[in-house]
């Protein structure tokens, strides 16, 4: 801890009262969780004793990783650092009882979610539409992230949310019937536990004598309250959080949780990290005079002891097309120039549809470059196929599960069938695989489909049985040889070598999920904790990060936070786009303050740069066909002059643009040769 500034030690030593630690940009907040942890176990606190929650399993890993450099196997022993919805994960399944469910719980994804309220729309007397299902989806998570029940809901007076309303309560149930949970009910649910039943709490607060909580300003309202809840009057917590960078208020976050700390625990001290590690003082300077403009509840300023640096670059181009070329030949002018690592690079958007054409350019100058956000393991569809099967072994009220392999490999039962199924299971309020072996089930659909329906039934109640006496993993690989699923992908997939790649994938899979539940040779994991947590990490790292190798950034803003870069590009910096559009006119038409929020953008994309940037905005762009008139973004005259170097301005001088031409000349003859 001697490496830590006054402000840093502060907060780690402080542990008798709740603590607001208030973490700019590249302040050293995970550090500081970390020693915290470390300092809170030497003071005699047993580990078991600790949890910490993130939002993401890459910070979790991260946070885990540091804790075990400073403290040996033993003293670690039973630490739990976690995402939230981990958390809010094991609470359920060590409560299912009390919750009214029974073990082996699947969990919802987003498109699980979407199907069953079509289902429920369509199958119902429902007055919602199913073309408009994902905005119901969308209307329910945010009623459970701002701790809206089924019930809360349904007594809103405006008309068009009571049939999303009903919609909400219908789904609680059918979820409820099918031992399942949704993302959102990963909170929600141990909220509504703890409050309903103290003894529950207490036991829980027993077992989390202190909570340490890592971007605290992404908090939702039930997020919040689980945090009151298990930190109790004591206020046995430390939370560190930056009002500064919270941009995620489209799916519930509430900045404003910070303020209402202070409310909820008179007793609350603040402490603010403005020592800056990562980037220059001009940088730093201009981020201050951007978020200035916002209001704040707590102020703090950013400051480096890095050195001044080089004033921010601000260009500006006819077109799109233009910006794109123009962009990537400033970033092979200067890797040249410095010599760095493409690595070291970062182009940073507004909105994912901006990359096409960055990718176009970087791809006709041979430049390796890294989408954020590209497709995850789980979005495979062979992983997926394998998923359900196994989601159905572990818990066969898991009609999402059903409804992908019932035909995966085909089962000679089509669509007719399995309407007539839904139908009959709907009427008896029971799960698809129990209404396969249903007698009455034979009234309205044909004896061969029920013979057909029949066999799943027996053969995958005959395989859950199986994984549950023996060794699961050599039943699981046993199956997937049974239904013939390499065959069927051969049959399926456009090559032998697609069919090969999709068929390894699998494999991969099934080895992985040995080894996650082989992990603790003291306390091997059943299947479906297995398959539960499997889930969640699906559901955390849709968007997964991977190792970008030597290669060149490109993401939305979103996406960068938390990340950093030698050098930024922040292209787009034009009204419309950066602030959004829809922000802008949401502002105008409820009188909301969203702007602040994109102001907030742009100051996580300024703070992500650590040694240059360069902003770049078009004056026309294409738009709907058209060429529209731009005018460059307002957050541009919100930034100080002085340490702004407008390019396009003045004309370069002569021996400036020889030493880029010649720069050019060598980058080519280095990729023909």
């Amino acid at each position: 801890m001697t490496q830590l500034n006054p402000q840093q030690l502060a907060a780690v030593k402080l542990v008798d009262c709740p603590l607001l630690v208030l973490a700019g940009a590249g302040s050293g907040k995970t550090r500081v969780i970390t020693e915290k942890i470390a300092y809170l176990i030497k003071q005699g606190l047993p580990a078991r004793h600790i949890t910490a929650v993130t939002f993401t399993n890459k910070a979790a890993r991260e946070m885990q990783s540091r804790v075990a450099k400073l403290l040996d196997k033993q003293q670690a022993r039973g630490l739990r650092v976690s995402t939230f919805h981990a958390l809010g994960l094991e609470i359920i399944r060590k409560e299912h009882k009390t919750l009214g469910y029974k073990p082996g719980l699947s969990l919802y994804d987003e498109e699980d979610k979407v199907k069953l309220l079509k289902n429920l729309i369509v199958h119902s007397k429902s007055d919602c539409d199913a073309e408009q299902v994902e905005q119901y989806a969308n209307q329910i998570g945010q009623w459970k992230n701002a701790f809206v029940t089924a019930k809360q809901a349904g007594s809103t007076s405006i008309a068009e949310q009571k049939a999303t309303a009903q919609l909400y309560a219908d789904y609680i149930r059918s979820l409820k019937a099918y031992n399942a949970v949704d993302f959102d009910d990963l909170i929600l649910l141990p909220v509504l536990l703890f409050q309903q039943h103290p003894a529950v709490l207490e036991k829980w607060q027993n077992t989390i004598r202190y909570l340490l909580v890592d971007e605290y300003q992404d908090t939702n309202l039930t997020q919040y309250e689980l945090v009151k809840l298990l930190a109790g009057n004591l206020g046995r917590f430390t939370v560190v959080g930056d009002d500064d960078q919270s941009i995620y208020a489209w799916r519930g976050a509430q900045p404003e949780n910070l303020s209402q700390l202070q409310k909820d625990f008179p007793r609350l001290q603040v402490i603010k990290l403005e020592q800056n590690y990562r980037s220059t003082g001009r940088i730093l300077k201009v981020a201050n005079q951007l978020i200035a403009n916002n209001p704040h509840t707590y102020e703090k300023k950013l400051w480096s002891e890095l050195g001044y640096g080089d004033p921010l670059r601000v260009l500006s181009h006819k077109d799109e097309i233009t910006e794109a070329q123009q962009m990537v030949a400033e970033l092979i002018h200067h890797k040249f120039k410095s010599g760095g690592r493409y690595r070291d690079y970062a182009i940073l958007y507004r909105g994912n549809h901006q990359s096409r054409l960055f990718e176009r350019g970087l791809r006709e100058n041979n430049i390796p470059y890294f989408i954020s956000g590209s497709t995850s393991f789980f979005a495979y569809s062979e992983i997926k196929d394998i998923l359900a099967y196994l989601r159905l072994l572990v818990n066969p009220d898991d009609n999402t599960a059903f409804l992908r392999i019932i035909n995966t490999p085909r089962r000679e039962l089509g669509p007719s069938t399995l309407e007539k199924l839904s139908a009959y299971a709907n009427q008896r309020q029971i799960s698809l695989l129990s209404a396969c072996n249903e007698m009455g089930l034979g009234q309205i659909v044909s004896s061969k489909s029920q013979i057909r329906l029949q066999k799943f039934y027996d053969w995958i109640m005959n395989a859950a049985q199986q994984v549950e006496q023996h060794e699961p993993f050599k039943i699981i690989a046993a199956m997937i040889v049974e239904i013939g699923y390499e065959n069927w992908l051969r049959e399926n997939a456009k090559t032998i070598e697609s069919a090969e790649r999709k068929m390894k994938n699998v494999h991969e899979l099934i080895d992985w999920l040995k080894r996650i539940a082989n992990k603790d040779p003291a306390q091997e994991k059943a299947l479906d904790e297995v398959i539960a947590n499997i889930m969640l990490m699906d559901i955390l790292e849709r968007n997964q990060e991977e190792e970008s190798g030597d290669q060149v950034s490109l993401m939305t803003l979103h996406s960068a936070k938390g990340l950093e870069f030698q050098h930024v590009l922040l292209v787009g910096m034009e009204e419309n786009i950066l602030p959004h559009q829809n922000t802008l006119e949401s502002d105008e038409q409820n009188g909301s303050n969203g702007i602040e929020e994109e102001r907030r953008l742009a100051y996580v994309g300024i703070t992500r740069a650590q040694r240059t940037l360069t902003f770049s905005y078009c004056t026309h762009r294409k738009k709907y066909g058209d060429i529209m008139e731009c005018q460059p973004s307002r957050f541009l005259g919100e930034l100080p002059e002085d340490d702004l170097e407008w390019v396009n301005k003045k004309q370069l001088p002569a021996d400036v643009v020889k030493e880029r031409g010649k720069t050019n000349l060598q980058n080519l003859r280095a990729m023909l040769s």
